[in-house]
C-alpha cells in the first residue's frame, strides 16, 4: 500500500517520528525494524498520524471547542469533569473526513490479509505526542481498546482513542507536567491482537522499579488479557531475573518467584462488549502463568531492548494461547529510577512506629503520615482532604487528579507495575497496592504511617511515627585498605544499598531469610504428618502453591532468597551462614512446636553447627546445603561463600564438613569456599587447628563478648558491663587474628562495635584484620573510622 498522510505501517518507524505517531507507535516501529532479526517478536499493525489527528478536529470545528473550555477552566470558571466531558462529548460526536476513514478501513484489510483472517480483531492503543518521554511516562493517561472487529467498530474506537486525550486524568497529568495541551497531537495504533485472553500477560521492567538497581528484570504476569496488569485490577505474580547471568544459558539466574492470586481475568466476550472480567479457576490462581523458559525468554529481550535503546525500560507483554509464542506489544522508557543520580544515597528511616495494620506491594521507597480517607468510587474523590492517605479498592489511572493531594495511597489490588503504580513513583508519592484488606482494616480518619521504605513489602502503621530523611553523598566514601562489608538478612530490602561502594556480603543470616519468607519449619515441610495443628497444616499447604512438593518449596524459596543478596554486589563475595536460630526461636516458626526441645537456656544450646550433625535435625540441614548448591551451580551465583555458626569443637568441624560433602558441598569443589565464625573461646584457643580447615574467621563480637566475660547478651540488668572493648575481648581478638594469619588464613569481623566507637575501628586496623562487616547504614561511618585508622596506623602492629 502506497504511504499516505493518515497512515504510517509499524516497519516504517522508528523512534525518530515521535511527533507524527505518538511515543507508543514509534517505538513498536522501531523494534519491528532494529530488533526483528534478534528474535523479538512485534505483533503486526499501522499506525494513524498526528496529522490525521488534526484534520479531524479542524473538520468538526472541534479546536474551538478545545480552546474555550480550557480558558475556562484554567480560569476556574469549568472543573476538570466539566472541562474534559464537554471536550470528549465533542469528539466523540465528530465525523472522520472521508480519505482518512477510507485509509483506516482500507489498511485494516491489508492486516487482514497479512494475517489470513478476515475475522482478525484488533487492539487499538492511544499513542501521544508526548508520550513515553524519558521524564514522562503518560502510562495510562489515554484509552486502550481490546478485541475489536469490524470496519465500523474500528472507526469508532480510533474516535473514542481521540477523546481519550482529554480524559480527565489525562488533563490532570498535562497540567501537572507543564505541557501544552493543545500542542499534543494523538496517533492511534491498530495492533494484531494477541490471544493472550486464552494464555496470560503482563508488564516487564529492566530494572528494580522502587530502587534503581539496574541488574535485574522485573516480570508481572497474570492469566488472560494483559490490561488487568496495567490497570491494577489483579494481584500478578510477580518473577525477578539476574541480569548479569542470562548470556550463560546453562544457568537459570530467577532469584525470585512469587505467586500472586490472580482472582480474576480479562477475556474476549461476545455481544456489545469486546471484553469481560471473570473469576480464574482455582488450578490457575494456584500456578504460575509463566515457564521458567518463558521467564528466561522474556528477560533476554528485555536486555536487548534496553540495550537498544540505552535506557531501563518499561515492556508489556503478551502470550498467545493458541500458538504458545511469545510476544512484546509495547516499549517506553522507564521514567523514575533511570533517572536516579547514581552518586548519592537517599535513606528514610522510621523511628517510634505502631502496630502493623496490613501490607501490600511498596511503591517507591518513601514514608508518610496521614489520616485515612476511604474513597471507594471515582465519584467520591472531592472526598479527599489534602494530605490524608487515599485507601480505595484499586489503583487506577483516573486517581491522578487526586494523588497529588494526598500523602500516600493504599490499596486492595494492584501490582507494582500497574499504570497507577507507575504515576505514584513519578510524582514522589508512597503507595502500597495488593494489600487485599485496606479498605476493611483501615478507618475513616485513622492516624497512619505508610510506609515503603523497609523493602519491597510497603506496611501501613497505626499511628504517626517519626520519618527521618538522609542524603548520603557517595563521592565523599574514603578508600580503605582493610575491607568494610555489609552484614544483610533480608532479600526484600537489599536492593536499597546497591548504590554502596562496599567490598560484598560479610554476613547474610540464612535464619533471617527462612523466617521471612520460607515462615515453617524444615522439619515440619520433611515430616507434615507430625504436625498435628490444623492451622499450621493449612498455612503450610497455602506457602507451597505453584511448587512441587513441600522440599522443592523450601530449597528453592531459600536458594532464591539468597541468590536476591549474593545478587546485590555481584561478582564480590557473598558469605552466607547457614541457619543459627536457637531452640525457641526454630520453635516459633509454623509447625515447629512440635520438633523442637525446650531448653532452659537456648543461647547455650542446641544452636549452630551441633544442630547439622544431629538426627533431630540432619535432614534440615541437607535442604540447606541443596539450597546452597542451587544458589553456585543452577543460578550461577558462585560468588557466595557458606560460613558455619557456633562451631564448639575441632570434631565438631570435621563431622559438620562431612556432612556438607555428603549433601555435595566440598570446601574446595568449584571454588567453594568454607569458614567459620569465631564466637567461642575454644575457636581462639585453638585458632590455628580451626584455621587448617577452613578459608576464614569471622568474629562475632557479641557472641564472643558473651562468652569471654559471661555475660547473657541479652541481660539487661549487666548491659552496662557487657563491652567488646573490654581487654580480655580485645585480647581474644587480637590473638586469633595474629594465629589466622600465622597460618595464612583471613580474618573478618561482623558487629556494631566498629561503627559505634571509633576506637574500636583503629584497634582492629592495628591487628591487621581483613575486613570489618556492618549494617548498611553504619556503612559511611565505620569507612571513615576505618580510614581515620589506617591514616594513624603505626607500621608495626600489635599481633596479640
Amino acid at each position: 500500500m502506497k504511504h499516505c498522510e493518515s497512515i504510517r505501517w509499524f516497519e516504517n518507524l522508528t523512534r525518530a517520528d515521535i511527533g507524527e505517531v505518538g511515543g507508543k507507535n514509534a517505538s513498536l516501529g522501531e523494534m519491528i525494524g532494529a530488533l526483528d532479526g534478534k528474535g523479538i517478536r512485534v505483533p503486526p499493525g499501522f499506525a494513524t498520524t498526528a496529522s490525521a489527528y488534526r484534520r479531524f478536529l479542524k473538520q468538526n470545528r472541534i479546536d474551538d471547542i478545545i480552546t474555550r473550555q480550557l480558558v475556562q477552566f484554567s480560569q476556574g470558571a469549568s472543573t476538570l469533569s466539566e472541562t474534559g466531558e464537554t471536550i470528549r462529548r465533542a469528539i466523540l460526536a465528530g465525523q472522520w473526513p472521508e480519505d482518512s476513514a477510507a485509509e483506516i478501513v482500507a489498511s485494516y484489510r491489508e492486516l487482514q490479509n497479512r494475517c489470513a483472517s478476515d475475522q482478525m480483531s484488533v487492539a487499538v492503543r492511544s499513542s501521544a505526542t508526548a508520550e513515553d518521554l524519558p521524564d514522562a511516562s503518560f502510562a495510562g493517561q489515554q484509552e486502550t481498546f481490546l478485541n475489536i472487529t469490524g470496519e465500523a467498530a474500528l472507526l469508532d474506537a480510533c474516535r473514542r482513542c481521540f477523546a481519550s486525550l482529554y480524559t480527565n486524568r489525562a488533563i490532570a497529568y498535562r497540567e501537572a507536567k507543564g505541557f501544552d495541551h493543545q500542542a499534543v497531537a494523538l496517533s492511534v495504533g491498530v495492533q494484531m491482537m494477541i490471544r493472550s485472553d486464552l494464555a496470560g500477560a503482563g508488564v516487564m521492567f529492566s530494572i528494580d522499579t522502587e530502587t534503581g538497581f539496574d541488574k535485574v528484570v522485573l516480570i508481572n504476569a497474570a492469566w488472560g488479557l494483559g490490561e488487568s496488569v496495567v490497570q491494577g485490577s489483579v494481584e500478578p505474580d510477580e518473577y525477578q531475573i539476574f541480569k548479569p547471568l542470562l548470556g550463560d544459558h546453562t544457568l537459570v539466574p530467577i532469584i525470585e518467584k512469587r505467586l500472586g492470586s490472580k482472582q480474576r481475568k480479562l477475556v474476549y466476550a461476545d455481544g456489545d462488549e469486546a471484553t469481560r472480567t471473570v473469576i480464574t479457576e482455582t488450578p490457575e490462581r494456584t500456578r504460575f502463568v509463566l515457564n521458567e523458559g518463558e521467564i528466561l525468554q522474556l528477560a533476554r529481550w528485555a536486555v536487548i531492548i534496553e540495550n537498544h535503546y540505552g535506557c531501563p525500560m518499561d515492556m508489556e507483554w503478551a502470550k498467545d494461547g493458541p500458538g504458545g509464542a511469545l510476544f512484546i506489544v509495547q516499549a517506553r522508557p522507564e521514567t523514575v529510577r533511570g533517572q536516579d543520580d547514581v552518586s548519592a544515597i537517599h535513606s528514610v528511616t522510621l523511628e517510634g512506629k505502631g502496630r502493623a495494620l496490613t501490607e501490600g506491594a511498596a511503591i517507591g521507597s518513601e514514608a508518610a503520615s496521614g489520616k485515612v480517607c476511604i474513597i471507594h468510587n471515582a465519584s467520591d474523590i472531592d472526598r479527599l482532604v489534602p494530605g490524608s492517605v487515599l485507601v480505595t479498592g484499586i489503583t487506577d489511572p483516573d486517581w491522578v487528579p487526586v494523588m497529588k493531594r494526598a500523602a500516600a495511597i493504599v490499596t486492595d489490588h494492584g501490582g507494582r507495575t500497574s499504570h497507577a503504580a507507575i504515576v505514584s513513583r513519578e510524582l514522589g508519592l508512597p503507595a502500597i497496592v495488593g494489600c487485599g484488606d485496606a479498605t476493611q482494616r483501615l478507618v475513616d480518619a485513622q492516624e497512619v504511617t505508610v510506609s515503603c521504605c523497609e523493602g519491597d513489602r510497603g506496611l501501613v502503621y497505626e499511628g504517626f511515627a517519626e520519618i527521618r530523611h538522609e542524603r548520603i553523598d557517595l563521592a565523599s566514601v574514603p578508600q580503605t585498605r582493610t575491607q568494610v562489608m555489609l552484614n544483610l538478612a533480608d532479600p526484600t530490602a537489599a536492593y536499597r544499598w546497591w548504590k554502596l561502594p562496599a567490598d560484598g556480603v560479610g554476613l547474610t543470616r540464612m535464619e533471617f531469610v527462612i523466617s521471612h519468607l520460607i515462615k515453617a519449619h524444615p522439619m515440619a515441610l520433611l515430616q507434615p504428618e507430625r504436625v498435628k495443628d490444623r492451622g499450621a497444616r493449612e498455612a503450610i499447604e497455602r506457602l507451597v502453591m505453584g511448587h512441587e512438593g513441600y522440599t522443592d518449596f523450601y530449597v528453592n524459596s531459600l536458594a532464591r532468597g539468597l541468590a536476591r543478596i549474593a545478587a546485590l554486589l555481584h561478582p564480590k563475595r557473598t558469605i552466607i551462614r547457614f541457619s543459627d536460630f536457637k531452640t525457641n526461636e526454630y520453635a516459633d516458626l509454623i509447625g515447629g512446636q512440635f520438633f523442637e526441645p525446650v531448653e532452659e537456656n537456648p543461647m547455650l544450646g542446641f544452636r549452630g553447627a551441633s544442630r547439622y550433625i544431629s538426627p533431630l535435625f540432619r535432614q534440615a540441614f541437607a535442604l540447606e546445603c541443596q539450597a546452597i548448591k542451587r544458589l553456585r551451580d543452577d543460578l550461577g551465583f558462585d560468588n557466595a561463600a557458606v560460613m558455619i555458626p557456633f562451631c564448639r569443637t575441632i570434631g565438631e568441624a570435621d563431622l559438620v564438613l562431612e556432612e556438607m560433602a555428603r549433601n555435595g558441598l566440598e570446601r574446595g569443589q568449584n571454588n567453594l569456599e568454607v569458614l567459620v565464625m569465631c564466637e567461642v573461646p575454644s575457636n581462639v584457643v585453638l585458632a590455628g587447628q580451626f584455621a587448617s580447615r577452613f578459608d576464614g574467621f569471622s568474629i562475632g563480637s557479641n557472641d564472643l563478648t558473651q562468652l569471654v566475660l559471661g555475660i547473657d547478651r541479652d541481660s539487661e540488668l549487666l548491659a552496662d558491663q557487657f563491652d567488646a572493648r573490654d581487654p580480655a575481648v580485645k585480647w581474644m581478638i587480637a590473638h586469633v587474628i595474629a594465629e589466622a594469619h600465622a597460618n595464612g588464613t583471613a580474618v573478618g569481623l561482623c558487629g556494631q562495635a566498629p561503627s559505634d566507637h571509633p576506637d574500636f575501628a583503629e584497634f582492629l586496623v592495628e591487628c591487621g584484620i581483613d575486613s570489618i562487616s556492618v549494617t548498611p547504614d553504619s556503612f559511611i561511618a565505620v569507612k571513615e573510622h576505618v580510614a581515620g585508622a589506617e591514616r594513624r596506623d603505626r607500621p608495626s602492629r600489635k599481633t596479640g
